[in-house]
């Protein structure tokens, strides 16, 4: 008797929150994963440019501190700057961009992140809807 109570919507969700399969922000306006590229590729850079200080210096110290403080400077700095880049658009306008960016540089490399999914082509697109020249002289619609 109480099953026959209970409407069909009974233990359904009526709604979905708008950010529910977001990505949460971590640090400055970047996801988990754009944190993780930047770090990465900020840690690159710090121990690149440690390997030859260190030699010059004559001390392995150089190596990590460099790496260290070039993480610190590249999420500051490129948290900042893609906070920039993605305000006000879609949440996958990033990545979209990167493939973007790959399919039209380096189409070998853009099988490999999808980038062949993308239209690349340029040019005019048209409807074939527009008047022709010889009929807006003559004043035909």
């Amino acid at each position: 008797m109480a099953g026959s109570l209970e409407s069909p919507r009974d233990g359904l969700v009526t709604f979905l929150p708008h950010r529910l399969n977001r990505h949460p922000v971590v640090v400055r306006g970047l996801t988990a994963d754009e944190l993780w590229i930047c770090a990465g590729l900020s840690a690159v850079a710090g121990f690149l440019v440690g390997v030859p200080l260190a030699w010059l210096t004559h001390s392995i110290a150089m190596v990590p501190t460099l790496v260290v403080v070039g993480v610190g400077i590249g999420v500051f700095a490129g948290g900042g700057f893609l906070r920039r880049q993605k305000r006000g658009r879609p949440d996958t306008w990033l990545y979209r961009q990167f493939q973007w960016r790959l399919a039209l540089r380096y189409p070998a490399l853009a099988a490999y992140v999808g980038g062949w999914q993308l239209i690349t082509r340029s040019g005019w697109w048209t409807t074939r809807r527009q008047r022709s020249s010889t009929s807006i002289r003559r004043g035909a619609a």
